[in-house]
């Protein structure tokens, strides 16, 4: 099985372009590429029911967030939404370049 080329990145900075969290940004935490998606920091929020255990007596409520499909993301950088191309840099490595800017991304 081939890895797959996937415009963002853990780190990226993103935009939700659809859902309950649109218009949203933030940081990418975990990419998923076989399943074509990613956990952003502080969005697409789900409320985890935990059990009570013996340390913890009493079950809690916790919020987490839930991955969403990298359809529903576009990379941010500079504060514009950009798509992403690829070209090769001077070593002949191909590096991820913000079709807006013309700007290598890191």
């Amino acid at each position: 099985m081939s890895r797959k080329k996937l415009h963002i990145k853990k780190g990226d900075t993103v935009t939700v372009l659809s859902g309950d969290d649109r218009g949203k940004s933030g940081r990418v935490l975990v990419v998923y590429p076989e399943k074509n998606r990613a956990i952003v920091e502080g969005l697409n929020m789900v409320s985890k029911h935990k059990k009570p255990t013996a340390q913890n007596t009493s079950g809690t409520i916790e919020k987490m967030e839930a991955p969403i499909h990298i359809s529903n993301l576009m990379l941010t950088v500079g504060g514009t939404k950009t798509r992403v191309g690829r070209k090769e840099d001077e070593n002949g490595k191909l590096v991820r370049v913000a079709k807006k800017t013309g700007e290598i991304i890191k």
